[in-house]
């Protein structure tokens, strides 16, 4: 595949391991295991039974008649808010538990931001009864703390990062330092295509469940497998990565990652990376990243926590800067406005990262007899104190 990584785990200038030396023999271990152990046949059956009677998958790819109306073009959602915890997180917590078990880890930590991977992380936890941090920036709890409330009582210890922005870099942060001080006993699952190398192929593999089902669904629907044109949003960008992962060498199939530009991408905040951005590194690899001309990380902003990052994945950063795929950059008020506009039509709630995706449709060139597939990323029950307050205003 022309978009797939290679041996020194890079995606053509971006990806890599830019790790602490403690870390080196996690990440060697991971490196040098994990394509061997997830392609096992008693592996590939545990997940495949967890992923089919324990999180209810396949998630149905639904036809939005009343949405294709308004926009005039054939609109499938496919539906990962209907997965258990109710988003794509957990395709690939169910993965990496499997492979931590088969490591020997026995405590996981994990970061997360709208708390979505959290929750995820927490319940693989609980199901195989494994001791779970996570860790959660200070004004991320303080927003989804529906989450927050879910992570506690499946048992997870949550633990705020309080430093930078307090969001989703900074619980990350700690994330790491954590791991540098437990190498031993413990695996971290990373929730997005971030990281160092082998996690951002890692976590593509397990979300690529989502196009795997989507061309057989999309064949069943429409007589062929492939649409015209998918989109989803791009925080780190997990989510994106499955729903693009196999359609990454048809090149008539347009990719569209939708970014937040907070209150706009002049405003000074924003998280719009794939315009503000330069390559630089985080979190142990080399990406598109906000930062000065120090290197210095800007600060992100979104309304949204999940989009709240000063990065995206080097897959994203690959697909974007090679023009394989479009990124559109969508504010706040316009992801509000596209949460509303889906609810009132379809009777589904998404979350704030999943409305950023729908408002892109706004910006899309397209024709009426285009199929189009938004990648419905999440439910917006963690979202509904901030919908509420539109409601009451």
């Amino acid at each position: 595949m022309l978009y797939s990584v290679d041996k020194k785990g890079f995606y053509g200038d971006f990806g890599g391991a830019f790790i602490p030396e403690m870390l080196y023999a996690n990440i060697e271990e991971l490196k040098n295991k994990y394509l061997e152990i997830i392609d096992e046949p008693d592996f590939q059956a545990e997940m495949n039974h967890l992923l089919k009677d324990y999180v209810g998958r396949p998630s149905p790819l639904y036809y939005a008649k009343r949405l294709s109306q308004h926009f005039n073009a054939r609109i499938y959602l496919k539906r990962e808010d209907l997965n258990h915890t109710g988003a794509h997180k957990i395709n690939n917590t169910i993965g990496q538990i499997l492979l931590a078990q088969r490591l020997g880890k026995t405590r996981i930590i994990a970061e997360t931001g709208a708390g979505q991977h959290g929750v995820a992380t927490a319940t693989v936890c609980a199901l195989m009864g494994l001791e779970c941090i996570v860790y959660m920036g200070e004004v991320d709890i303080a927003r989804q703390a529906p989450n927050v409330s879910r992570m506690k009582m499946l048992g997870a210890k949550v633990v705020p990062a309080t430093s930078g922005s307090k969001t989703l870099k900074d619980a990350t942060n700690e994330a790491i330092r954590d791991w540098i001080n437990n190498p031993t006993d413990t695996h971290y699952i990373i929730g997005s295509v971030v990281g160092p190398h082998p996690y951002p192929d890692m976590v593509a593999r397990f979300q690529a469940v989502i196009s795997e089902e989507m061309k057989w669904q999309l064949k069943e629907q429409t007589g062929s497998q492939d649409p015209d044109i998918i989109i989803a949003c791009v925080g780190g960008g997990s989510n994106a990565a499955g729903a693009f992962y196999h359609y990454l060498d048809s090149e008539k199939v347009r990719l569209v990652a939708v970014e937040a530009a907070g209150l706009g991408v002049d405003s000074g905040e924003s998280a719009a990376t794939s315009v503000l951005g330069t390559k630089g590194i985080i979190h142990g690899s080399r990406t598109l990243l906000m930062q000065t001309e120090d290197g210095q990380i800007i600060e992100p902003y979104s309304i949204s926590a999940g989009l709240d990052y000063p990065g995206i994945g080097p897959l994203h950063s690959h697909l974007i800067v090679s023009k394989r795929a479009e990124a559109i950059s969508i504010t706040d008020q316009e992801a509000l406005d596209a949460a509303f506009l889906v609810t009132r039509l379809e009777g589904i709630i998404p979350a704030l990262e999943s409305a950023h995706a729908f408002a892109a449709m706004h910006y899309l060139k397209y024709r009426s007899e285009d199929v189009i597939v938004i990648n419905l990323s999440g439910r917006g029950d963690k979202d509904l104190s901030t919908y509420i307050k539109i409601l009451e205003s």
